[in-house]
């Protein structure tokens, strides 16, 4: 009943910019934590960045300074801004929420994945 729509990846030159969004598809209640995660290839997946409901982040140190993690709380939607994108950033990019639903239930959903290439 609640999806996770991910866009916004793509082939990008090392030193470029991309921009992720990841928005639900469905009404909401709340949205306790929103995150990106990463996984390459012959990799486990990481967290990349968090934004919880008060707003407060967390990245990991490798992207910290390089990628910003915001919110549309109107729109359901979290979007990370790659800046200063490395080779090493390439992986499959996906989105995770803690949302609440207007039964009052929470549940966890991941996004699909997209993948980011990064070119050297």
């Amino acid at each position: 009943q609640v999806q996770l729509v991910e866009s916004g990846g793509g082939l990008v030159q090392a030193g470029g910019s991309l921009r992720l969004s990841c928005a639900a598809s469905r009404r909401i209640f709340s949205i306790n934590a929103m995150g990106w995660y990463r996984q390459a290839p012959g990799k486990q997946r990481e967290l990349v960045a968090a934004i919880t409901s008060g707003g407060s982040t967390n990245y990991a140190d490798s992207v910290k300074g390089r990628f910003t993690i915001s919110r549309d709380n109107a729109k359901n939607t979290v979007y990370l801004q790659m800046n200063s994108l490395k080779p090493e950033d390439t992986a499959v990019y996906y989105c995770n929420a803690d949302l609440v639903l207007t039964t009052g239930n929470k549940y966890n959903y991941w996004g699909q994945g997209t993948q980011v290439t990064v070119s050297s």
